[in-house]
């Protein structure tokens, strides 16, 4: 039996399964396959559930951070992948081999996967990616089904009797392959005949990966795509995970593929086994503990609209993570403050739907939690990040807000901007670069360098007569202060005040300013009124970032 098969979620839901969890995981489930945002009224359709449910389920879901309600849409959030990143760190593979797939895809200047088994089906875990006209637009966390992938022969070389029937059961009952999003959906030859995949191409593709070793992809996910598969094995020999070298045919065929690429491939797999034999044990993170505390005040606060048995179902699945892959009732019971009978019904609830499995006492989590909403949101940009949190602080203080990057060693480029409907209004637009050294958004960035750059273009209003000691001296400052005002230096009347936003490792790698006319604010005044929702917005960013970048690089936008 795969490591990994759950009991099949179609079946009766036991007794002691948790109803609103169930309907929580739906929605999550129909906004994912909704590629993140859906209308309420579009999902009270495609879930099945009552309107004043669906109302529900999306407040309790906005406050726990995990959804955003935009108007009539509901939005997933970044803070959403703290469940699949709980998957991840518990998984490991990512903090280990992620590296040695990046190298390979830049050795290689093609694109490299990572993917697991997920029941009959495979889901990848990692993602490197090459910035080509045609490239790949696969996401962490998307499902293929295996009979149309290289990986899944692999895979299915561990398959028992009771795998490849529930293999062919999923075939039968959806040729056109409508329950994977990911893929375009199969047509079905005329008179409905099925194309050969269900009792012979496949079987002999996994006979030939378990003699050969390896497996090929030639265009069956659609025309074009080609990719060669290895396994990488766990010490007892196990297949741990599956890395894919992916290209077109414009630049390899799958047979060339094979024939130029298969030795490297070998050689990059080799450095993934070493690293699994030889990386230390994980060390647990300290004991989480009360995890859930917070439910039992939200449900004081909302009433009935929160619904706090899915808050809670959802809380259980953060407390595994690196070295807690494996957790007890007990544990699971400590980590969150929940009673052993709440967290029990919510073990029982998760495993009946397959994102949790059991062995002995051990409970795992499986890799159908990648698909509670990560396949859309790791494709975020920092920039797509910002835009929600900037507009409320526009709304806020009706006045613009923008979020900069660096731009090279002398500038920084406004990558998102939201401003308030006025007939005077700042205008700076989402592309412009500035000099980094007289803008607000420059000097934060540029404050966090050990060794910034001195001042070389300048804007027309630039002291010139600025000299290096000068400029170190206000960068020092604004370091000290952890912010930058700026007074009329880039523009006459034009006053803009500025935060940095930090990644997970604390490095600055933006800014986000607050820029208005000088006679609406004093400069105190934006100390007093603006700095601390800046500060505040700077901070909810900082958040969504450290779940969006946990395991993947977040890109400007």
């Amino acid at each position: 039996m795969a490591p990994n098969v759950t009991p099949a979620p179609d079946t009766v839901a036991p007794a002691d399964a948790v109803a609103p969890l169930v309907r929580g995981l739906t929605v999550l489930r129909r906004l994912t396959e909704a590629d993140g945002s859906c209308s309420l009224s579009a999902l009270e359709r495609a879930s099945g559930l009552a309107r004043s449910t669906v109302d529900r389920i999306t407040g309790t879901l906005a406050r726990m951070g995990y959804l955003r309600l935009d108007g009539r849409d509901a939005v997933l959030a970044p803070r959403l992948m703290d469940l699949g990143n709980a998957y991840l760190a518990a998984l490991r593979l990512p903090t280990l081999l992620d590296p040695h797939a990046d190298a390979l895809a830049d050795e290689l200047d093609e694109s490299v996967s990572l993917a697991v088994a997920d029941r009959d089906g495979i889901r990848f875990i990692h993602q490197a990616t090459r910035r080509r006209a045609m490239s790949l637009s696969f996401r962490i966390g998307d499902l293929l089904p295996a009979e149309r992938t290289a990986p899944g022969p692999l895979f299915a070389t561990e398959w028992d009797d009771a795998d490849w029937a529930r293999w062919r059961a999923r075939r039968a009952a959806d040729p056109e392959d409508r329950g994977f999003p990911a893929v375009p959906a199969r047509s079905r030859p005329p008179g409905g005949a099925d194309d050969g995949l269900v009792d012979g191409d496949f079987p002999e593709r996994t006979a030939r990966a378990r003699v050969q070793g390896w497996a090929l992809d030639d265009q069956l996910i659609e025309p074009g795509l080609v990719a060669l598969s290895l396994p990488v094995r766990e010490a007892g020999g196990r297949i741990a995970c599956v890395v894919s070298v992916v290209s077109h045919t414009s630049r390899h065929s799958a047979d060339d593929l094979r024939s130029t690429l298969l030795p490297r491939l070998r050689t990059a797999v080799a450095g993934m086994e070493r690293e699994l034999r030889e990386a230390p044990p994980a060390v647990p993170a300290v004991p989480s503990s009360g995890l859930a505390a917070w439910t039992g005040p939200s449900k004081q606060e909302l009433g009935r609209e929160f619904v706090e048995s899915l808050a809670r179902g959802l809380t259980v699945i953060t407390s595994f993570g690196e070295g807690r892959s494996e957790l007890t009732l007990s544990e699971v019971a400590e980590a969150t403050g929940l009673a052993r009978a709440t967290a029990r019904r919510a073990l029982i609830t998760l495993e009946h739907l397959g994102y949790v499995t059991s062995q002995g006492r051990a409970f795992r989590l499986t890799p159908r939690v990648l698909g509670l909403g990560y396949p859309p949101l790791s494709r975020a940009t920092l920039s797509d990040i910002a835009v929600p949190h900037l507009t409320a602080l526009s709304q806020l203080l009706h006045e613009s807000a923008s979020l900069g990057v660096p731009a090279g060693d002398d500038d920084v480029q406004v990558t998102a901007r939201v401003a308030p409907s006025r007939i005077m209004s700042v205008d700076v637009r989402v592309g412009t670069r500035l000099p980094a050294h007289e803008t607000s958004l420059g000097r934060v960035i540029l404050a966090d360098l050990p060794e910034p750059p001195l001042p070389g273009r300048a804007s027309p209003r630039a002291s010139a007569d600025r000299d290096p000691d000068g400029s170190r001296a206000v960068l020092e400052q604004v370091r000290r202060e952890g912010y930058a005002l700026i007074d009329g230096e880039l523009e006459e009347g034009l006053r803009s005040i500025a935060v940095p936003v930090r990644e997970r490792g604390g490095r600055v790698v933006a800014a986000v300013n607050v820029a208005l006319h000088s006679s609406r604010r004093t400069v105190q005044q934006c100390l007093t009124e603006v700095l601390p929702e800046l500060r505040a917005t700077a901070a909810r960013i900082e958040a969504d970032l450290r779940a969006a970048g946990r395991f993947r690089t977040v890109p400007s936008g």
